[in-house]
């Protein structure tokens, strides 16, 4: 088995990635959602005799579906809420643009509203879901035979996408019992922070480290989401809510001493990973931690994460709330990453493809190519889901696209010729929301499942089956996608890898900076030379001793800025990888990403490790600062090589 193993070939990256799924259980709260969702929107306006309303909404239900990620419920909220009022922005502008102007006019504006809705997107996951809905709703606007005006759509479409954010406030899932079931979603983020620290632990000196500390950073960037979601106070205003603010504050001197662990690379001791895992389970269960086994104190690293336990031991049942160490975004630093080169070359790929796509199908719905058949629309709205790079690489997303259509117009016309009409086909599409939180998992499947929706929510409206329509304007918005993907753009290609890397450069210089002034500033809470404290006993007691983690203004600074680090270096870690997984003559323009964001991790690892050695001694130590000029050095070439140039930071103090 082996040897036929090894003289398989190696598939090419683009291919590799298209194959690719997502693994986990099936989120069996939001299956239901799913079934709860579109169809029985759909079935109560068919009842009442507003069919054409009840599409609208049972679209708005699934664009809203496949934002339903898990998370808190705040943060299902922005995840959720914003993009569909993007849509029904979209729904209105489309709607008048389609019925006072005619195609020329029409799909000059509809270019208009692509560059718009790409530059928009390059601010974030949450842009670019308003810039995805923005897109698609206004094709339906403008291609949608409805006898609707535009502000009747836009309403049943706000109330398609809210009665799915209704059910996800409502609902409750499972484990939620535990507590307050309001702040489940952000219990469990917490939780997982703490199990990440601890999986650190155990991989310390070994070759999964690495991979454990990004999981580290993923698992504090998802608890940090779900703890700093929108709210109508400025401040936690439960006891519940605080009590989870201060675990997750708690959490983050643990992650810097379990990274500087990691850092140095010796082994530590099985039971210096038994205390996050009893700090993980209290979250979990909401119950108090009980004794926590000290680790040993025989460096710097060690006595900095007994003290972390230590302090986490004493916060976990006061609840007195704790900062969530993000930096909030403001007005203009959206502006900057809509507007800069990123901002540029996604806004205006995506308008050249969102026009291309409407003025070939503006043709073709002239030329009576569509025959009867009033759907467009479709065409654009294909190309959308196609040009979004965060939807994965282009060849990817063309090919499962292409197989993820045809498989699904494939089923669904297999089930139009035996459903009753329209019970069976309302029941199809409850069928088909239910299975979107899974399908999301892979693209193609993604694509199945819409494709079938669309289909019965097409049918339902009165028109006929239409399979065969749909497969061939999925393959010519693929064909629209590929050759303007391909085109050359004023300025550099990759500007959105280069644009994330640059964020995660200066994002680890301010933290690099603030580290080595810090030396220079009497630190609250701990000692000038080790601690003498023995950590000899096998449980230590709930209340902490004398020695204790005070979270002066220069700390909390400096969590601040190390959570900064690691979540941009994270963000443009996935940019470079689906930039590498493109086709060769895409990828070629980010050749070099990969070499600089492996040292700017070592970059902040390292300088993690200098503030707990700092923290400890008063000092740095001569491996320290040999390491951090090494790196300093080595990072001047490839940066330069991919068009960054990296400021240099003095090693003074």
């Amino acid at each position: 088995m082996s040897r036929s193993r090894r003289v398989l070939p190696k598939l090419p990256p683009w291919l590799a990635h298209a194959l690719r799924a997502q693994r986990g259980p099936v989120p069996w709260s939001a299956v239901t959602r799913g079934a709860l969702s579109a169809g029985p929107l759909l079935l109560v306006a068919v009842q009442v005799g507003r069919t054409s309303l009840g599409v609208v909404a049972a679209i708005a239900a699934m664009l809203a579906g496949i934002n339903d990620r898990p998370g808190s419920r705040r943060v299902s909220v922005k995840r959720i809420g914003v993009p569909a009022l993007g849509g029904a922005l979209g729904l209105v502008t489309g709607t008048y643009a389609g019925q006072q102007t005619g195609a020329v006019v029409l799909t000059v504006i509809l270019t208009f509203v692509g560059l718009v809705a790409g530059s928009v997107s390059a601010i974030g996951p949450v842009a670019s879901a308003v810039g995805t809905q923005l897109l698609v709703a206004s094709a339906i606007g403008a291609g949608m035979p409805l006898p609707e005006p535009g502000w009747e759509r836009a309403l049943a479409y706000v109330a398609g996408a809210g009665w799915l954010l209704v059910l996800r406030l409502v609902l409750p899932t499972p484990g939620s019992l535990a507590g307050d079931f309001r702040f489940d979603g952000e219990r469990k983020a917490v939780a997982g922070v703490y199990d990440a620290v601890a999986e650190l632990l155990d991989a310390v000196g070994g070759p999964d480290a690495i991979r454990r500390r990004a999981a580290l950073t993923a698992a504090l960037d998802h608890a940090q989401d779900a703890l700093a979601g929108p709210r109508l106070r400025r401040y936690a205003s439960s006891f519940a809510e605080r009590r989870l603010h201060a675990q997750y504050a708690a959490a983050l001197p643990l992650a810097e001493a379990a990274t500087a662990l990691a850092w140095a690379g010796e082994a530590v001791a099985e039971r210096a990973s038994e205390g996050p895992r009893r700090l993980a389970a209290a979250v979990r269960g909401n119950s108090h931690t009980g004794p926590l086994p000290a680790p040993s104190r025989s460096a710097p690293a060690l006595r900095a994460l007994d003290d972390a336990l230590l302090h986490a031991a004493e916060v976990f049942d006061q609840g007195r709330g704790g900062d969530l160490h993000t930096r909030r975004r403001t007005p203009k630093d959206r502006l900057r990453a809509a507007f800069g080169s990123a901002g540029r070359e996604y806004g205006l790929r995506v308008a050249l493809c969102f026009g291309a796509s409407s003025a070939a199908a503006q043709a073709l719905h002239q030329g009576q190519w569509y025959g009867q058949h009033e759907h467009w629309y479709w065409l654009p709205a294909t190309a959308v889901f196609l040009v979004k790079p965060d939807l994965g690489p282009l060849a990817s997303r063309v090919l499962n696209r292409a197989a993820g259509t045809v498989l699904g117009a494939v089923v669904f016309a297999g089930f139009a010729a035996v459903l009753p009409r329209p019970e069976g086909l309302i029941a199809l599409v409850a069928l088909s929301g239910a299975l979107i939180p899974v399908a999301t998992r892979h693209f193609a499947a993604q694509t199945a499942v819409v494709t079938v929706l669309v289909l019965a929510l097409v049918m339902v409206g009165g028109e006929p089956q239409a399979s065969m329509g749909r497969i061939g304007e999925t393959l010519l918005a693929c064909a629209i996608v590929l050759i303007v993907g391909h085109l050359p753009m004023p300025g550099q290609r990759g500007g959105g890898v280069r644009a994330r890397l640059a964020a995660a450069s200066e994002a680890a210089y301010a933290y690099l900076t603030h580290v080595l002034d810090e030396a220079d500033v009497p630190r609250i809470g701990t000692s000038s030379t080790p601690s003498k404290r023995p950590g000899t006993p096998s449980e230590r007691p709930l209340t902490p001793t004398d020695h204790r983690v005070t979270p002066s203004d220069h700390r909390a600074t400096r969590w601040t800025l190390r959570r900064e680090a690691y979540r941009t270096l994270a963000e443009a870690r996935t940019a470079i990888s689906l930039s590498a997984h493109e086709l060769p003559a895409l990828a070629r323009h980010t050749e070099g990403a990969d070499e600089v964001a492996d040292l700017l991790e070592r970059l902040v690892d390292t300088t993690t490790a200098c503030a707990v050695h700092l923290d400890d001694t008063g000092r740095l130590g001569p491996e320290h600062t040999e390491r951090l000029t090494a790196l300093l050095d080595e990072l001047a070439r490839p940066a330069e090589r991919v068009g960054l140039r990296p400021p240099r930071t003095p090693l003074a103090g």
